[in-house]
C-alpha cells in the first residue's frame, strides 16, 4: 500500500521473544533468546502471555516426549542487537513439526510473533504450514551464511568452545583438551548432519562449499532402524558403544593375514565395511549392537575420508567437525580425531565445537535485524 499523505515513518522495535531456528532434514534445531533487561515499560507489554512462554521454555528441560532443552549448553550474559540474556538451546525430531506448531498455538506465540527466523531445508518447506497453522512468517536466511556466522559469534563469546581429543588413537584414555580457536583462518568445516557439506574458510566472508556427500547422520539413522530395529538416534548411539565392527567388517588382516606393509595399511584397518556379511555363519553370530557399530564405523569413515583429501586439496591443516551426527557421539569424534592425525601423518588437527548442531540457528537469529519499519499517519496508527 502507498504511503499515506502527510504520514511518517517510524521504527517500531520487534516485540519479544526472538527465536531462530534450523530446520534439518532429520532434526529442528531451536535457539530462544531470553532478555534479562527487560524493562517496566516491556512488563506492560507483554503481559501474561509472554511471561508463560518464557516460564515454560527455561523451566523444562523436556517438551513432551521428544523435545528437549539442551541445558548444559545455554550461554548466559550474551548481548544480542543491544539487549542482554541468555540462549537456550532446544531440539525435537522434524518429523514432529506438527506438534511444535501445535504447542506453539496452545502457548500463544502466536499472539505475540509474527516472524520467526529460520534456515534449512525445513524453512522452505514447512513455511506454508506456520502460515497456516500459527500465522507465522518465516523469515528465511541461507544456511551456509547462518552457519559461519553462528560459529564465530559462539567461539568468540564462548571461551571452552573448540577442543580437540587428546591421545584418540585409544578411545578408553583419550580425553578432550581446549582449543585456542581465537585465531581460525584458514579452516575446513565439515557439517554432518542428515548429509554432509565441506566448506573452505578463509574469512567470515570468504568461503566456498568444496565437497560432500550423502553418507551422513541421516544415513547412519536410517540404516540403524532397518538393521536394528531401533527408533532414535539416541538409541542407535547407545547400542554402537556396545558393540564390535569387526564382526561385521572385513578387515586388511582377514585378506593379508596381518598388516600390507607396502603400503603401510595396518592389519586392523577396515579393508570392506560390512564385508563379511555375505557369509552364512557370520549373520548367524553378530549382534544389533555390532551391526549398530558397525554403521556408525563406515559412515563416520567416509565422512573422516573426504574431509582428508579436501584439506590436502586446499593446503589446510585445521579440520572443525560440527553437527548434530556429533551429539552424544564420543566415538566417531575420536575416529575423524585419529584418521586425522593417522594418515596426515600428525600435519592435520581435527576440532571439534561444543554447541555442534545449533550454529544455524544461532547464525540465522544474529542476521534478524530486532526492528521492523512500519509506516505510521500522523495520529500514530499502523498503516497496513
Amino acid at each position: 500500500m502507498e504511503k499515506a499523505a502527510g504520514a511518517t515513518t517510524k521504527v517500531v522495535r520487534k516485540a519479544m521473544p526472538w527465536f531462530g531456528m534450523d530446520i534439518g532434514g532429520t532434526l529442528t534445531k531451536l535457539v530462544y533468546f531470553e532478555p534479562k533487561d527487560i524493562t517496566p515499560g516491556e512488563l506492560d507489554q507483554e503481559a501474561k502471555i509472554l511471561r508463560n512462554i518464557r516460564r515454560y521454555l527455561t523451566k523444562h528441560s523436556a517438551y513432551g516426549r521428544t523435545g528437549h532443552r539442551d541445558i548444559h549448553l545455554q550461554m548466559d550474559d550474551v548481548e544480542i542487537r543491544g539487549r542482554r540474556g541468555s540462549l537456550h538451546f532446544i531440539r525435537f525430531p522434524t518429523a514432529e513439526m506438527d506438534k511444535f506448531l501445535a504447542l506453539a498455538k496452545k502457548k500463544g506465540m502466536a499472539q505475540l510473533v509474527t516472524t520467526v527466523c529460520a534456515t534449512g531445508g525445513g524453512a522452505f518447506k514447512f513455511e506454508d504450514n506456520f502460515k497456516a497453522e500459527v500465522n507465522m512468517k518465516l523469515a528465511k536466511f541461507d544456511e551456509l551464511d547462518a552457519l559461519i556466522k553462528g560459529i564465530l559469534f559462539t567461539e568468540t563469546h564462548n571461551p571452552c568452545e573448540c577442543y580437540y581429543w587428546e591421545n584418540a588413537s585409544d578411545i578408553s584414555v583419550s580425553s578432550k583438551k581446549k582449543f585456542d580457536f581465537s585465531q581460525p583462518y584458514p579452516f575446513i568445516l565439515v557439517n554432518v548432519g542428515s548429509g554432509v557439506s565441506v566448506l573452505a574458510v578463509r574469512g567470515p566472508d570468504n568461503y566456498k562449499r568444496i565437497s560432500g556427500t550423502s553418507l551422513g547422520g541421516g544415513t547412519f539413522l536410517g540404516l540403524c532402524c532397518l538393521l536394528t530395529g531401533c527408533t532414535t538416534f539416541e538409541e542407535a548411539i547407545q547400542l554402537a558403544t556396545k558393540g564390535d565392527h569387526t564382526k561385521v567388517d572385513k578387515l586388511v588382516k582377514d585378506i593379508y593375514g596381518g598388516d600390507y606393509e607396502r603400503f603401510g595399511l595396518p592389519g586392523d584397518l577396515v579393508a570392506a565395511s560390512f564385508g563379511q556379511m555375505n557369509l552364512v555363519d557370520r549373520r548367524a553370530s553378530v549382534s544389533r549392537e555390532d551391526l549398530a557399530n558397525a554403521t556408525l564405523v563406515t559412515i563416520t569413515n567416509n565422512i573422516g575420508s573426504i574431509a582428508r583429501m579436501c584439506a590436502s586439496n586446499e593446503k589446510i591443516d585445521r579440520v572443525v567437525f560440527v553437527g548434530n551426527f556429533l551429539r552424544v557421539n564420543p566415538i566417531s569424534m575420536k575416529l575423524l580425531a585419529f584418521a586425522m592425525d593417522y594418515w596426515s601423518k600428525g600435519t592435520l588437527k581435527a576440532l571439534f565445537l561444543e554447541h555442534e548442531g545449533y550454529f544455524g540457528a544461532i547464525g540465522c537469529l544474529l542476521q534478524f535485524n530486532g526492528e521492523l519499519n512500519a509506516h505510521v499517519d500522523n495520529e500514530g496508527d499502523l498503516l497496513t
